[in-house]
């Protein structure tokens, strides 16, 4: 059994290559991807080369972690049915080609335990699934408040806002590129310079610029909180005193674990969140080193996905 997938084969130069799959085993399932997405953030960090260190960090990879296909095997210990529609959270089934995520690839074999059932409604939003998880981890950790302002109004920084929106939060957006201040539903959207506040009880960042501590922590209540939600890969610094001065917390929120992918099901069946208006361009996967170059430099560009349904 083999796939098409994405390969980076080194930083910057990435082919679709014919892999060899992992031959199934009684636990797993053999899903036929329909649609994956591509992540502007740490899949931008893999292609550029700037990722940090990892595990399971090196070239050659399959990138991807968010994927959504049919279930065309299933072991008779997975758990899962043939026929299924489920979201893939990546796949290692490529031999000695690492799947770092491991999703971008028109056919994978994963643990029917790692994957989960979607509504056939969803269809291709579905992608959006890992990064409305991981919202959803950083906002309903323990003891979280409900973020104030959030900056950044990329897709996981809608995602932040639709998701307190829903949890009956108000929050405020800070975005500097005018091309996306629209979209914003039950929160304003406003550039930083055109806010005075200064007294934020919780401020959620996204943007994965690690030279903005200082700036946010000058716009804290005091015994504020910062949650670094986004990914960084330069080292991450503040002045001390002002910091001291408000008492200010910093949190940082990892990646989306278990229970998050339910809650966020539930909102989705619930009517309570919405994940329309977030894929903005579409490519065939034979067209994937177009897509990524598009993904990574096109600000009008919030979530680009790609189609495998030509490729076998």
């Amino acid at each position: 059994m083999n796939t098409i997938a994405v390969v980076l084969t080194e930083p910057e130069r990435l082919e679709l290559c014919r892999l060899d799959l992992t031959p199934p085993g009684d636990e797993d399932v053999v899903v036929d991807i329909e649609w994956s997405g591509i992540s502007t953030g740490t899949e931008r960090l893999l292609y550029t080369g700037k990722m940090p260190p990892f595990p399971g960090m090196g070239y050659p990879l399959v990138p991807g972690y968010e994927s959504v296909g049919r279930i065309v095997e299933a072991g008779p210990a997975s758990g899962r049915a043939v026929g299924e529609r489920v979201f893939v959270p990546g796949a290692r089934c490529y031999g000695d080609v690492r799947g770092l995520f491991g999703g971008a690839a028109a056919r994978v074999v994963v643990p029917g335990a790692r994957v989960y059932v979607v509504d056939e409604s969803l269809g291709e939003h579905a992608v959006l699934l890992a990064l409305a998880a991981t919202a959803y981890h950083a906002v309903a950790a323990e003891g979280a408040r409900l973020p104030e302002l959030i900056i950044g109004h990329g897709v996981l920084g809608r995602l932040v806002a639709r998701i307190a929106v829903a949890l009956g939060g108000s929050p405020v957006v800070w975005e500097q590129n005018p091309d996306r201040t629209s979209g914003g539903v039950g929160y304003d959207v406003v550039a930083p310079s055109a806010d005075t506040r200064q007294d934020y009880r919780s401020i959620y960042d996204v943007s994965g610029d690690a030279k903005l501590l200082d700036t946010l922590i000058g716009r804290l209540a005091p015994g504020g909180e910062i949650v670094l939600a986004g990914f960084y890969h330069e080292p991450i610094s503040f002045a001390f005193p002002p910091a001291f001065m408000r008492e200010a917390r910093l949190r940082i929120a990892a990646e989306w674990r278990g229970p998050d992918m339910p809650a966020v099901l539930a909102l989705l069946r619930e009517g309570k969140l919405s994940l329309d208006g977030l894929i903005t361009h579409r490519f065939d996967a034979i067209q994937a080193a177009e897509a990524y170059r598009t993904a990574f430099g096109d600000a009008s560009c919030l979530k680009m996905i790609l189609n495998w349904g030509a490729c076998s």
